[in-house]
C-alpha cells in the first residue's frame, strides 16, 4: 500500500504557502448523544437489576444489589466531571499566570520606551503620534484580555520599530550612553517576550486539546461556557519584516 503522503514523489506547491493563525474563538458544545450517554450511566444498571428482580431472572437480593450497584457508573462519571472542572480551573489560572508574566515584560518595556523617546525628543524631532501612543502607556494602559494583550504587544513592537528608524538615522544617537543601554534593556526584554509568548501558546494549546477530550472534559467544558483561546500571533508588519533581505 502507497503512502498518503509521500515527500519524495508526492505534488508540491512551488510558490509556497503562508500560515495565519485564525482569530477566532470556538464555543464548545456536545449533542443528544452526549446527554443520552449520560442518563445510560445512571438507569441502566438499575433497569438491568429491577428486569432481573421482576422476571426472576436472579435470586431476589443479587437482583437488590445488581440495582443498587447500577448507580455507581453515574456516580463515578459525576466525580470524575469534578475533577475534570477543577482541572479546568487550574489550566485557566496557569494560562492566567502566564499572560501576567507576558504583561509584566510588556510594562518593562513600555518603561524603556518612555526613557528612550524621552531622550530622542531631547535630540531630534520625533513623530508626534509616537509621543501620543507613549503618553497613553503612561496613563495605565493595561490589556485585559488575550486579544487585547496580544495587540499592545504588536504596538509596542511598532513602536520600536519606530525608533530604531531614528536610532539608524541619527549616527550621534548611538554614542549616546543611556540610549545604547536602554535599546540593549529592550533587546533583552524582547527575547524574555519571545519566551514567555511560547510558554503561554504551550499552555493554550494544552488547553485547546483538553476541552474536547470527550466525553468528560469536553461535556464540563460545554456546560461552563468554555471556548478556545487564541494563542499569540505575529503581525502582518512583523511577518512582512521577516521576508525582507537582512544582508
Amino acid at each position: 500500500m502507497a503512502n498518503e503522503l509521500d515527500e519524495a514523489s508526492g505534488p508540491i506547491n512551488a510558490e509556497g504557502r503562508d500560515v495565519n493563525v485564525i482569530n477566532k474563538q470556538i464555543a464548545i458544545e456536545v449533542g443528544v448523544g452526549s446527554k443520552l450517554f449520560e442518563i445510560a450511566l445512571w438507569i441502566l444498571g438499575p433497569a438491568i437489576g429491577l428486569i432481573a428482580l421482576f422476571t426472576g431472572l436472579l435470586p431476589q437480593m443479587e437482583a437488590i444489589v445488581l440495582t443498587a450497584l447500577g448507580v455507581l457508573p453515574g456516580l463515578i462519571f459525576q466525580l470524575l466531571k469534578v475533577n475534570a472542572l477543577a482541572y479546568l480551573r487550574k489550566l485557566q489560572q496557569k494560562i492566567q499566570a502566564d499572560a501576567s508574566q507576558i504583561d509584566n515584560y510588556l510594562e518593562q518595556r513600555v518603561i524603556v520606551l518612555q526613557n528612550v523617546v524621552g531622550l530622542i525628543e531631547k535630540s531630534i524631532e520625533f513623530d508626534k503620534d509616537v509621543m501620543k501612543t507613549v503618553t497613553a502607556y503612561r496613563s495605565g494602559h493595561s490589556p485585559s484580555s488575550d486579544i487585547q494583550r496580544n495587540e499592545t504587544s504588536q504596538q509596542i513592537d511598532g513602536l520600536f520599530s519606530h525608533i530604531n528608524v531614528a536610532f539608524e538615522a541619527y549616527p550621534d544617537l548611538k554614542a549616546h550612553a543611556a540610549l545604547a543601554d536602554a535599546m540593549r534593556q529592550n533587546s533583552y526584554l524582547q527575547k524574555e517576550i519571545t519566551a514567555a509568548r511560547a510558554l503561554y501558546n504551550d499552555t493554550l494549546s494544552i488547553w485547546n486539546q483538553d476541552i474536547f477530550s470527550w466525553p468528560t472534559k469536553q461535556i464540563v467544558a460545554a456546560k461552563a461556557g468554555y471556548t478556545t483561546r487564541i494563542p499569540f500571533t505575529a503581525s502582518a508588519e512583523t511577518k512582512a519584516a521577516a521576508r525582507g533581505k537582512f544582508f
